[in-house]
């Protein structure tokens, strides 16, 4: 009898990985100015978290300082498997997952991934409203080479809007004209293509 348990545990221990292939990012709604607290619960139970930030400086009446701010205010990201959430939902200050009722909807691996382009190129970047129609762009030069998004023109400074459909909010990091590349043409209220 023994002998036949071990084939079984040895199919279990293949179909581990594939469990893990599983695992995609999920919004993680927080309470108000608690993502970096959920951040810290979830790295300490092992879980991976990405809580992008940026620099923001501030004015009191006696001093200035930067300070490091989540670009989502009251959300970061998480991977894991929605089969098993219950470690991620039970993480003080996590409210929910966002999702459609109690499915939670991944969010796109390439909204994340520019997102993380973003925040490591060292470029500035701050909190954009969302937007849904404008000329899409691919960046071609530059420390954001091969990310996609929408530009738009700001006092003479061009930025670079990318933006996390899933919770309708957007990133906007300052760019060079020369980097962009238009993907496709867009009509303008005219019928012309701009």
């Amino acid at each position: 009898m023994a002998t036949a348990l071990l084939p079984r545990m040895a199919e279990t221990a293949d179909l581990l990985p594939a469990i893990s292939v599983a695992e995609r990012w999920y919004a993680v709604y927080t309470r108000s100015n608690c993502e970096f607290k959920v951040s810290t619960h979830l790295s300490t139970r092992g879980i991976e978290e990405f809580l992008p930030v940026y620099r923001s400086r501030r004015q009191w009446s006696d001093r200035t300082r930067e300070l490091d701010l989540p670009l989502f205010a009251g959300y970061l990201f998480c991977r894991f498997d929605p089969h098993h959430a219950v470690p991620v939902v039970s993480t003080p200050g996590v409210v929910r997952v966002i999702g459609s009722g109690r499915t939670p909807v991944p969010v796109a691996d390439s909204e994340i991934d520019a997102i993380r382009a973003i925040c490591t190129s060292g470029v500035r970047a701050q909190p954009w409203p969302f937007l849904e129609v404008g000329r899409r762009v691919a960046v071609v030069n530059g420390p954001l080479t091969g990310i996609e998004g929408i530009v738009v023109e700001l006092k003479n400074q061009f930025r670079l809007v990318v933006s996390v459909s899933l919770l309708q909010r957007s990133v906007a990091a300052e760019i060079e004209r020369e980097w962009i590349q238009p993907l496709s043409f867009t009509p303008s209220a005219n019928g012309v293509h701009q």
